[in-house]
């Protein structure tokens, strides 16, 4: 079943917040919003407004949390849209360890959430573009944060945990059904993928979790990137085509109702601007689709085999609505490369 969020006890907000210099604390108000798992207050004081964090478990290692706080000051120093950590009144960390739990405390930006607006997605792929030439040279020392969604045995994986489900109801069946064309899907996808570029994808640090949720608007651009908590190393290429999931369209609660097709003019856009930036290869571009493809499975995949849920979604309808979505960027492969390259002539031009 799905699970709650979790959250803060008062006596725990009282001991975290005496560690931070922000004065006099005048208003704790609660902030649901991104990983339910990882709560999150607005702290008002006589000094400003601050974001406290409890970051959720597989998300708290020591390591990650402090690379992530690097990579975070590194951008900051460029110039990148983020929000800025405070560090600790003892010992001027901008990490708080504490009865086993790592909290950060933010700089409240104020800001707008994605209004779903054509240059607010261009935007996106713009500062996705900033992203990753902003960090180009900085070092890493860490295989352990390797990982991507391509060519994945653990997505695979998954898939056949969920195809192994031993129930006989029709929901069972109509899952194990679903699962075993979206497996074929995420197969050949992988294929051309490998085809176009056999080993050659150029790889560096890359958000991971790069979509609306993460982003804080001002008349419809950017002023922060969130949620540093999956940062990892992966080809460019590929948080590009997740990021291009701007062009879903959603917008019912119930996934069995959402249409097959994408929002073609928000995903042309949302790679013009992050070509604006970083300039692609031929087969790079020709490859997005494919990796659109398995993005969207393997972002599907894992939370529906631990649980049988997308959040507090069916998984069935889940799983089908990923479907449908897949099978129709298949078929339209080639009209959405020529789209593509239109745009990309003409913003040469």
């Amino acid at each position: 079943m799905p699970r709650g969020g979790a959250n803060f006890t008062s006596q725990e907000l009282a001991q975290v917040l005496s560690h931070y210099d922000i004065g006099i604390i005048q208003q704790v108000k609660p902030l649901v919003a991104g990983n339910l798992r990882a709560p999150k207050k607005i702290v008002v004081s006589d000094r400003g407004r601050y974001l406290l964090k409890r970051r959720a478990y597989g998300k708290d290692d020591r390591y990650r949390v402090a690379f992530a706080h690097d990579v975070h000051d590194w951008l900051a120093k460029k110039g990148f849209p983020v929000s800025p950590l405070v560090s600790t009144r003892d010992e001027n960390n901008t990490a708080l360890e504490l009865n086993k739990h790592i909290y950060e405390l933010f700089v409240f930006v104020p800001g707008a959430r994605y209004d779903g607006s054509v240059e607010a997605v261009t935007d996106a792929g713009r500062v996705l573009g900033r992203f990753h030439k902003d960090l180009a040279d900085f070092a890493y020392h860490s295989e352990s944060l390797r990982g991507c969604f391509h060519d994945s045995t653990l997505v695979r994986g998954h898939l056949k945990a969920i195809c192994s489900e031993k129930g006989q109801n029709n929901s069972d069946k109509t899952l194990r059904s679903i699962t075993e064309k979206i497996m074929t899907l995420y197969n050949k996808a992988s294929v051309n993928v490998n085809q176009l570029c056999p080993g050659s994808q150029a790889e560096q640090i890359v958000h991971g979790d790069w979509h609306p949720g993460n982003m804080l608007f001002s008349d419809r651009r950017i002023v922060a990137v969130l949620d540093f908590d999956s940062l990892k190393i992966a080809p460019m290429v590929t948080e590009l085509a997740n990021g291009m999931q701007f062009s879903i369209v959603g917008g019912r609660p119930n996934p069995a109702d959402w249409p097959g097709y994408l929002d073609q003019s928000k995903l042309v856009r949302f790679l013009a601007g992050y070509c604006g930036v970083i300039k692609l290869s031929r087969n790079e571009i020709d490859s997005l689709a494919d990796l659109m493809i398995e993005t969207m499975i393997a972002e599907a995949v894992l939370p529906i085999a631990a649980t049988g849920f997308f959040g507090n979604l069916s998984g069935v309808d889940f799983l089908a609505m990923i479907q449908r979505k897949c099978e129709w960027i298949d078929v339209h492969r080639d009209t959405l490369d020529e789209a593509i390259f239109h745009s990309l002539e003409q913003g040469n031009g």
